[in-house]
């Protein structure tokens, strides 16, 4: 607590310096400090005496930004205030309902849509915490005129079984090249049932420099992840028919309900520092534009020629970029520790190898990556359509594991890895009709040889009557290797070590059609997969050598009448291999909802209720000594789905500040109560949720 106080404190420390530094003015000249011209609004007209002077800041402007990771591209998005189903952006479930997880905030997930999982990156013990965890391109970078901060603060239930998080994001702007800003995002889920609280800390640095020649970015992140382990209730019974457990209760409190395991927890600490830059080559133009100038035509003295206006001709110069030379570099450190006592007998796997009741495993993994490229821009004369790059790719890994024999840290097995990866990129990002990018990469050295990944992209825009219409095309193939940890971990009860895993051998296509006037998105995707890797009933890791084909197909379709509004979404699945890879065949989400402007149309109110649906089916279980999802056990197989989980809510939005109120579960005790999203780990009962976002521009 002391660590996480203190970094809050230099955050804070830092971000006031920086907006001092915005906000530092020259009165002579109306700049500040760096150059920059200041609105003289903003400024009283005696600064000798200005206790009754009003002053008036300047309207706020910023854009946002992402990165791609390999070649640090920027994708220009939004600011995040809309306020728009705000009630769902802290469900671990997704916004719609889309992961299955084990009930409690910032608890392990996975998503029942197949094409929403993500790589095991950057370790497998991460991939479950997409909730919380921020890869390098998910990170927000920032440019505004004025400083920008946004503060969010989430709660649900009391202080004995509830939770909470607290978001907070500054940015400011130094000049108009260069920003600077922190992250922190602290989140405390104590649990509706024992041993299941989550704690998890991030805080984190990023600063930019976006010049007509250099350019910069940078991101420190660090994650600090823990998570008691329960190992789900002793018997579902309790929830599905508590009247058949002892007492003969009608319903249970959810904390009175034994669980399998105490004294058992899991930790994740990660770090990474992310840096991408690029130094632009070109030529400057001149550009002339002339203007007629307000008033009365100048008259000539011979009245027999007309009057002619006063025109005005103002030339100006155009950096125009040609070449980018391109260099990004990630270092990363990653540790999982997972820690037991007092193990109950079965649990865990029997094969035992030191010690037969309590655990201390634990691993790190540590990476340095470096990028060359460089690039021909798009754009510098009428021939150059597209824009292309080469590049060169080197990473250095290395992770130790404990020694099989011994189990301590005192001999500890070291792997190395380099993996070298050669690439291209054809991309067109300028103009409104047509955009595309193609990029592959194939592998050089150790364990990169025979690797290799394309992938595609392509959107077209498009005019059908009054309509825009866009339509999405993407696609890849790849051969590559299954992840470290899936061939090599030891602990005290998984160990494995599979050097001889082939290759995964993939090749999907996707298409999207949107039509935003009439509210429709539709999606479809087929993949094929060989020598498809995954956790098996014993939570080891297993590779399936022949093929599986895996189809789905999405419809999301909005519909309004006046403030009614009624948004759907519904999304179809197949695999070939259930056995293998299990999915849902049907997920559905449905919000109905009313949506107007009250107050003079200051207030934006929605008031509604939404439900999540899926169709049953054998999902994955939960191994919380290796915190894996995987295939469930032959002797303990069970279903879930087929229950509808209902929320109410009300969602307002004044100016700069967005509030919920959501009742969470509503339709907890009603019908047939089979609430898991996981075996044998139910959701929280009914639960009462609020939530406030706040923008300062200041």
């Amino acid at each position: 607590m002391r660590r996480i106080v203190l970094t809050y404190i230099f955050l804070s420390v830092v971000g006031i310096w920086g907006a001092m530094a915005q906000n530092t003015l020259n009165p002579m000249n109306n700049r500040d400090r760096f150059g920059n011209q200041i609105d003289p609004n903003t400024q009283p007209d005696n600064l000798e005496d200005s206790t009754n002077t009003e002053i008036q800041s300047l309207p706020p402007k910023l854009y946002m930004w992402k990165l791609s990771e390999t070649l640090g591209n920027r994708t220009i998005l939004p600011a995040d205030t809309v306020s728009l189903n705000f009630q769902n952006t802290n469900l671990v479930e997704g916004m719609f309902g889309h992961y299955n997880y084990l009930g409690n905030l910032g608890s392990p997930r996975l998503s029942r849509l197949f094409f929403e999982r993500s790589d095991d990156e950057p370790t497998i013990f991460m991939t479950p915490f997409s909730s919380f965890f921020v890869r390098p391109d998910q990170v927000m970078f920032t440019n505004s005129n004025i400083p920008y901060t946004n503060l969010t603060y989430y709660k649900a239930g009391n202080k004995v079984n509830g939770e909470e998080r607290f978001k907070s994001y500054f940015s400011v702007n130094v000049n108009k090249a260069f920003a600077f800003g922190f992250n922190i995002d602290y989140l405390y889920g104590r649990g509706y049932y024992q041993n299941q609280s989550t704690s998890h800390f991030n805080a984190g640095l990023f600063a930019s420099y976006i010049g007509e020649k250099y350019q910069l970015q940078a991101v420190y992140n660090n994650f600090f992840m823990k998570m008691n382990e329960n190992g789900g209730i002793a018997d579902d019974q309790y929830i599905t028919r508590p009247e058949n457990m002892s007492g003969g209760k009608k319903e249970y409190e959810s904390t009175t309900i034994p669980v399998k395991l105490e004294q058992t927890s899991n930790r994740n600490k990660d770090f990474y520092v992310y840096l991408t830059q690029r130094y632009r080559l070109g030529f400057t133009r001149k550009t002339t534009e002339i203007k007629e100038q307000e008033g009365p035509a100048k008259k000539p003295l011979n009245d027999s020629i007309p009057a002619v206006a006063v025109q005005d001709t103002t030339v100006t110069e155009e950096f125009v970029p040609v070449t980018s030379f391109i260099h990004t570099l990630k270092v990363e450190r990653s540790r999982h520790e997972f820690r037991s006592g007092n193990e109950p007998k079965g649990f865990f796997p029997e094969k035992y190898y030191l010690y037969k009741d309590h655990s201390n495993d634990s691993t790190t993994a540590f990476s340095v990556k470096n990028v060359f490229g460089i690039a021909l821009l798009e754009g510098f004369n009428k021939y150059a359509k597209a824009g292309l790059t080469a590049y060169i790719s080197h990473k250095f890994s290395r992770y130790d594991l404990m020694n099989v024999d011994t189990l301590t840290d005192m001999r500890r097995i070291r792997y190395t890895e380099q993996e070298v990866f050669v690439g291209g990129e054809l991309a067109k990002r300028e103009g409104k009709l047509l955009h595309y990018n193609v990029n592959g990469e194939v592998g050089l050295l150790d364990k990169a040889i025979g690797q290799f990944r394309v992938n595609a992209n392509l959107d077209l825009n498009f005019r059908l009557w009054k309509d825009t219409v866009n339509f999405y095309a993407r696609g890849f193939v790849s051969n590559t290797l299954p992840s470290f940890y899936m061939r090599h971990y030891h602990s005290n009860h998984y160990s494995w070590d599979n050097d001889n895993m082939d290759k995964e051998f993939r090749t999907r296509v996707e298409g999207e059609l949107n039509i935003a006037r009439w509210g429709t998105n539709l999606r479809a995707n087929v993949e094929n997969i060989k020598n498809y890797t995954y956790f098996n009933p014993s939570a080891m890791p297993e590779q399936n050598g022949g093929n599986i084909q895996i189809l789905s197909a999405t419809l999301a379709q909005n519909f309004r009448l006046g403030i009614l509004h009624l948004d759907n979404e519904v999304t179809w699945q197949k695999t070939s291999n259930e056995a293998v890879l299990p999915l849902p065949q049907f997920s559905l989400y449905h919000n109905l909802y009313i949506l107007t402007k009250l107050a003079k149309k200051v207030l934006t109110v929605q008031l509604g209720a939404d439900v999540r649906y899926f169709t049953t089916y054998n999902a994955p279980a939960y191994a919380p000594g290796i915190q894996q999802f995987h295939l469930q056990p032959t002797n303990d197989q069970v279903e879930i789905g087929g229950y509808p989980i209902v929320n109410v809510y009300a969602n307002l939005q004044l100016k700069r500040t967005r509030i919920f109120a959501m009742m969470y579960h509503v339709n907890a005790g009603m019908g047939k109560p089979n609430y898991f999203l996981v075996p044998h780990y139910p959701i929280n009962p009914r639960l009462f949720k609020i939530g406030i976002s706040w923008n300062f521009y200041d």
